[in-house]
């Protein structure tokens, strides 16, 4: 779309510097001096095909081009004005520099060169007013139409470029809720497999329960609490767990610590590797605790990424004292 976009208006650009080149020469009075006609007419097309096909790898033009178009825009004007007599300089080819430097600003507009443009529109109107007079170019010769040409020009290219910005937020907005998407089918996904996992472990109890309407023995009133607890640790705490991880509570439980597993998203943005060595050591430390009440807690951190904090007994209003486990593992591994 861009390449099209700007091949269609570097032909239209080309093709209007080639009318008023063509007009300049179109002579129906000789000049005085057709030197300096025809060294003006070589400048604007000079310039003018360095500002259309220069750098063409990147649309804003070099600073050296848009000076030279600048200078150009005060030498041109000034070389046809005295390369003709004073009575022939209002003629329909003497006054084609005032559409040609116009066509020049419009391209510097283009090639994001805004300030040089409209400088040299400055000077276009300047010179031009000097040799033919304010009301006479502004009216008579066309110089309402490049101010007009350059004015419309501006508008367009802002509003262009707002609107490619806009298109290329759009455009992350739309990868973000694509990826936003993804990761939550994952997640589901995730949380529908160890759901199943944990309820074909709790499911055979609990028809036992129901064909036995309550009626349990000590073991399975045990067992029931035990699966009860990790279907529990399944739903809230699934990314901390793994086999090593399972047994450890599954132990500090049937000794008959109460073991609670809250994951806040802690082991957001931690790669696999140090997730696999953080349940690692998660397993160590609550293989070793023999706290009463045990609180498993993976909180989004800078530094932290699990907390394990043990009490003495299994009750909730136990005082700071009563710590009897606090262990931290961090997010990144310590070397060394």
């Amino acid at each position: 779309m861009n390449r099209t976009v700007r091949s269609v208006a570097t032909s239209l650009a080309i093709g209007f510097s080639m009318y008023f080149a063509a007009r300049a020469v179109w002579w129906i009075v000789q000049p005085t001096a057709p030197l300096l006609m025809v060294l003006a007419i070589a400048l604007y097309l000079v310039v003018v095909n360095l500002a259309i096909l220069g750098s063409p790898l990147t649309v804003k033009l070099p600073l050296w081009t848009s000076m030279l178009a600048l200078v150009a825009s005060v030498l041109i004007p000034v070389a046809v004005t005295f390369s003709l007599a004073e009575s022939a300089r209002t003629q329909p080819f003497a006054t084609w520099y005032i559409g040609g430097l116009g066509l020049l600003s419009v391209i510097l507009i283009v090639r994001r060169r805004f300030v040089t443009a409209w400088l040299m529109l400055l000077l276009l109107v300047v010179t031009s007013s000097a040799f033919l007079g304010f009301l006479e170019a502004l009216l008579n010769f066309g110089l309402v139409g490049s101010i007009m040409w350059v004015f419309v020009a501006h508008l367009l290219v802002m509003f262009w470029d707002k609107a490619v910005r806009d298109t290329e937020r759009l455009a992350e907005i739309q990868q973000a809720v694509s990826a936003w998407h993804a990761t939550q089918l994952v997640r589901q996904r995730e949380r529908r497999l160890r759901t199943q996992f944990a309820l074909a472990v709790a499911g055979p109890l609990l028809s036992r329960t129901v064909a036995a309407r309550g009626s349990l023995t000590e073991d399975e009133r045990l067992d029931a609490r035990l699966a009860e607890g990790r279907l529990r640790d399944e739903l809230r705490g699934a990314d901390l767990l793994n086999d090593a991880v399972r047994d450890a509570i599954e132990a500090a439980r049937r000794r008959g610590a109460v073991v609670t597993v809250f994951d806040e998203g802690g082991l957001d943005g931690v790669d696999e590797l140090r997730r696999i060595e953080i349940r690692d050591e998660l397993a160590a430390v609550l293989a070793q605790a023999h706290a009463g009440r045990l609180i498993i807690r993976s909180a989004k951190d800078e530094r932290t990424a699990v907390t394990v904090v043990g009490r003495v007994g299994s009750g909730s209003s136990r005082d700071d004292d009563s710590v009897d486990v606090w262990h931290e593992i961090p997010r990144i591994a310590h070397e060394g």
